[in-house]
């Protein structure tokens, strides 16, 4: 019990360093991450499922960078078109680990490039746990691979894509921010 406290203090530790270090691209990105910031010092361990009303989460938005193309998974229950990504586990020693471990679950795909360094922070709305609303603080990544392979869905989705960042399907403009720093990123 003492080492699962121990792990779980550390983990709380490694998020804030992740987002204090991580230069935010906007202001409002910068005030997004102050708000995670602040969500960690007011919640013990604010990234996990059982913290009622707002818990940090993870993902990876996973680019082919021949072609120009990223994998996006239609989510079950949102009906949605989304990056790969979800909860901290405890067993996760960092955000980074989190991402990666969610983008191979999601995708099937084992050798992934994570990027470190964060792309974007996105704040929404889910409905996940007994409070709504509740809200995923989202430390959004980017993971690549040298050309775009064959994915493995998971029960999760309901389907399974490889797109164009020119022809991506009908998306939010949560994803759509996503695929555009991506891109910047990657100089597509």
């Amino acid at each position: 019990m003492r080492s699962d406290l121990l792990l779980a203090e550390r983990l709380t530790e490694r998020c804030r360093t992740t987002l204090r270090s991580w230069n935010a691209p906007s202001e409002d990105q910068e005030r997004l991450r102050q708000s995670y910031l602040h969500h960690l010092d007011t919640n013990r361990h604010g990234w996990a499922r059982s913290c009622a009303g707002a818990h940090l989460t993870a993902s990876s938005l996973i680019c082919a960078v021949e072609g120009a193309q990223v994998l996006l998974t239609l989510h079950g229950r949102l009906g949605r078109w989304l990056q790969t990504g979800g909860h901290v586990e405890p067993s996760d020693a960092s955000l980074e680990d989190a991402a990666q471990r969610e983008a191979v679950e999601e995708s099937g795909l084992i050798r992934l490039g994570l990027d470190r360094e964060p792309l974007l922070l996105s704040r929404h709305a889910v409905p996940c746990g007994p409070v709504r609303p509740t809200f995923h603080l989202d430390v959004q990544y980017l993971a690549s691979v040298p050309r775009a392979g064959e994915p493995t869905r998971s029960e999760e989705s309901t389907d399974l894509r490889w797109f164009h960042v020119d022809r991506l399907p009908e998306v939010d403009h949560s994803v759509r921010a996503l695929v555009d720093a991506a891109s910047n990123r990657l100089g597509w």
